[in-house]
Parts: structure tokens; C-alpha cells; sequence
């Protein structure tokens, strides 16, 4: 059962990290290279559809972690685990304080109520994304190190 929870959870945040990663480098770019209006509506839909999506994952990942750290606790790795988990706490804090907001604002806007500075508030968000998916791989490469 022990060892189910590493894999489930290691998979979990890996798809997660995946997604993420696609948000960053690829649907990200895609969206910035559309006209404006729709460049704006496809940012603005995604944040509505994945902002719904991302809390659960973010915080099921957290406690997933927090599970394998307490009922591994004296099992090798679990220094990983207890690191990982710190990471992923730190993603959620992140993206609380930094991202939630910007999203919260931009899944709102239409082309016809957008304020003027909207694309340096999206790039200020990419910018803070580019550095969770950093945190998150990080939290997910100790995961697996740490069923290894």
C-alpha cells in the first residue's frame, strides 16, 4: 500500500509538472502569437478553465505528499519527500500570493474592458509561472529520487 501512495502521488505531481510545463512553453507562446482580442480571450479562457482545475491538483499533490512524508517516515527517502513537500507548499503560497490574483483579474477581462497595461500584467504572470515550474519540477525530481 506504502509503496502504491509513492507511485500515485509521484504520477500525480509529475502530470501536474507537465502541465504546467505546457502552460509555460507552449500554450503560452501559442496565445502570444494571436492577434490581440484573441490572444486576450484565449489567456483569459484558460485562466477560467485551468484556475478552476489547478487548486485541487496543487493542494491533492500537497497532501498526497504529506501522507507518503508521515506514513514513510522512517522509510529511506523521506527527507526527499519532506523536501519536495516544502516545494510544493511554496508553489501554492506562490501561487497564491503572486498568480491568483493576476488570474483572478485576467479571466475577467474582455477586449472591450481590458485595462490598458494587460499584457504586462499577463507577462508579470508568465514570469512568476516560469519560476513555479521550476519549484514544481524541482519538488517532483525529489520525488522520484526518492522512490529510487
Amino acid at each position: 500500500m506504502f509503496n502504491a501512495l509513492a507511485v500515485v502521488t509521484t504520477v500525480l505531481v509529475g502530470v501536474m509538472v507537465g502541465v504546467e510545463f505546457a502552460v509555460a512553453f507552449v500554450m503560452s507562446r501559442i496565445l502570444n502569437a494571436l492577434p490581440d482580442d484573441s490572444r486576450q480571450l484565449g489567456h483569459a479562457h484558460g485562466g477560467r478553465m485551468l484556475g478552476a482545475l489547478m487548486p485541487v491538483w496543487y493542494i491533492g499533490s500537497l497532501v498526497l505528499v504529506v501522507v507518503w512524508a508521515i506514513a514513510g517516515w522512517h522509510q529511506h527517502g523521506t527527507g526527499l519527500v519532506v523536501t519536495a513537500g516544502a516545494l510544493l507548499m511554496l508553489s501554492v503560497v506562490m501561487s497564491i500570493l503572486l498568480l491568483v490574483p493576476i488570474n483572478n483579474l485576467n479571466k475577467t477581462w474582455t477586449p472591450e474592458n481590458r485595462p490598458a497595461d494587460w499584457k504586462e500584467q499577463l507577462h508579470r504572470w508568465e514570469r512568476f509561472h516560469y519560476v513555479r515550474v521550476a519549484v514544481i519540477i524541482g519538488a517532483f525530481t525529489l520525488l522520484v529520487s526518492a522512490l529510487v
